[in-house]
């Protein structure tokens, strides 16, 4: 088999490596030829667009894969390689690397090999238990017993003591059930259950998508105590800020292949974006600013227990912004607008005409589209197709005597389909296999065969790679373009820069400025979202 590669004198321990990796399934070569070091004590940044192979890559890593071809080395104990005797396997021991030999060196056969072995794997949607307390979830399977029953003053009283250690004790409660969590607080349940037990490699796949700022420091501390403790941390991450603050170094996939890696030192922001999509993404925000057109939507007052006394405009063909904090209220206002809930205050205007809205449907009736945050939960049926997705809103149009004329639907769907660029094997594909910005433009195309006259986009590139934002931002500028009157609602405060011709700064539920895009800068955009002392 040759040599385990030891580590050099000098470097820090390895912890895994990945020699020549290749992972295919069917006709489709998910990964090729990885080869990768990953070192106690570091942490390593992986990045890249979606579907350049970083989910496959750690699938692999966790034991819910197995590659095909290459080795895989853990603690330099080979776990995986092609050309290894029949009869090996490496076992380990809680507590200790031991090398024994029981069946073939096929790669971890289970997510449970993995954890033996000190490796853990956060994903993106956390598994919870619903009807059982975060303690229960983080303990799952190691749950201190008195005889047959768990002991629960023990359980509450060690997952008390672990939340104040990492630094969650106010943000999560250990009694508190599965089904009362938030999406942050789930993943952050994810992650103290990854710390259970011996960790010698953690990795996190987009752990801050759904945190607060407050709680992505919390996390970052976290992370950066572990780095200090000597355990290698994987970090994947399609925010640039992030990356650069955390990292030690950083590798890039591109189509299942690695493009290299990087001192976080060495690199810009510019090179990984050219890594990343093989081509310079420097007008990323390009818009067509021109003149904007009369008057279509105005808010007047509006208030309810999450807002309060809101005032804006705005006009055909223009962009703006929504900024502030989290817990500003910018989504509270998207839904009142939209009609998702009730304002007991104020009153809207479309287009000179007062609204009475009652439920969703009468704003979309009237002309006003909502793209919530949640995507999953609010926007998508994800065991349905691409097709039935998009037609969703215009399903009333395409039927005929209550029957749906399928060939107008497949024709309206495959237009927009080539226009928004929706990778897909075809419109009859499942929403829930499209990588997170391909899930997007399936929500902003059902909007699009809507013909909306005021499109709200609550966070419409979170969770999407660099090649997709670009995508993105592309279709606001032309909606724009078009005469839609959009309002974006971001937590980048380069991209409400880069994309919005005005924008208005909310915090607790209350507007307290607006600037224009000549006059707007990060600097005015968080002093404004701090101040105490709202506009008007």
């Amino acid at each position: 088999m040759g040599a385990l590669n030891p580590t050099t004198a000098g470097e820090p321990p390895l912890v895994l490596s990945l020699e020549a990796v290749g992972k295919r399934f069917g006709s489709v070569q998910a990964l090729s030829d990885i080869s990768l070091n990953v070192y106690a004590g570091e942490v390593l940044a992986l990045m890249g667009e979606n579907g350049a192979g970083k989910s496959t890559l750690l699938r692999t890593l966790s034991g819910d894969h197995q590659p095909d071809t290459g080795r895989l080395l853990a603690h330099g104990l080979p776990v995986f390689a092609q050309d290894a005797p029949g009869d090996m396997r490496v076992v380990f021991r809680p507590g200790s690397e031991r090398l024994e030999y029981h069946g073939g060196l096929r790669g971890f056969a289970s997510p449970r090999d993995a954890q033996r072995a000190g490796i853990r794997v956060i994903c993106q949607e956390p598994e919870i238990i619903p009807h059982v307390s975060v303690a229960e979830n983080v303990y799952v399977g190691v749950l201190p017993s008195r005889g047959r029953f768990v002991n629960r003053r023990v359980l509450f009283a060690r997952m008390r003591a672990d939340l104040e250690k990492y630094g969650f004790a106010d943000v999560i409660s250990p009694e508190a059930l599965g089904t009362q969590l938030s999406p942050a607080q789930r993943q952050l349940v994810e992650i103290l259950r990854a710390l259970v037990g011996r960790v010698k490699l953690i990795a996190f796949d987009e752990p801050t998508s759904s945190l607060s700022q407050n709680e992505a420091t919390t996390l970052f501390r976290l992370i950066q105590q572990l780095r200090n403790s000597g355990v290698a941390v994987i970090y994947v991450s399609h925010r640039m800020h992030e990356i650069f603050e955390l990292a030690d170094r950083v590798a890039v996939l591109r189509d299942g292949r690695l493009v290299g890696t990087r001192r976080i030192g060495g690199t810009t922001e510019q090179e990984l974006v050219r890594m990343m999509v093989g081509r310079d993404l420097s007008a990323m925000f390009h818009r067509r600013r021109c003149e904007p057109g009369p008057l279509v939507l105005q808010v007047d007052g509006i208030g309810n227990d999450d807002v309060h006394d809101v005032s804006l405009q705005v006009r055909a063909g223009e962009v703006v912004g929504l900024a502030g904090l989290i817990g500003a209220g910018r989504s509270e206002l998207a839904r009142a607008i939209a009609g998702d809930t009730r304002i007991h205050t104020g009153w809207i205007r479309l287009e000179g005409k007062r609204l009475k809205l009652r439920t969703p449907r009468d704003a979309i009736e009237a002309g006003i589209g909502l793209a919530p945050e949640e995507r999953k939960a609010d926007a998508l049926l994800l065991g349905r197709s691409v097709r039935e997705n998009t037609s969703l809103a215009v399903l009333g149009r395409l039927s005929r005597l209550r029957m749906v004329d399928t060939r107008s639907e497949r024709a309206l769907v495959e237009a927009h389909v080539k226009q928004l660029r929706i990778r897909a094997v075809s419109i009859e594909q499942e929403v829930r296999r499209l990588s997170g910005g391909n899930q997007q433009k399936v929500v902003l195309a059902r909007w699009l065969a809507r013909k909306p006259k005021v499109l709200i986009l609550d966070e419409p590139t979170r969770g999407v790679d660099v090649g997709a934002k670009a995508e993105i931002y592309r279709i606001i500028d032309e909606l724009a373009n078009s005469g839609v009157a959009l309002i974006v609602i971001s937590s980048e405060l380069p991209e409400l820069l880069g994309i919005a011709d005005r924008i208005v700064v909310l915090q607790g539920g209350r507007v307290t400025g607006e600037l224009d895009h000549t006059q707007a800068t990060e600097e005015r955009i968080l002093s404004l979202a701090m101040t105490d002392r709202p506009t008007g």
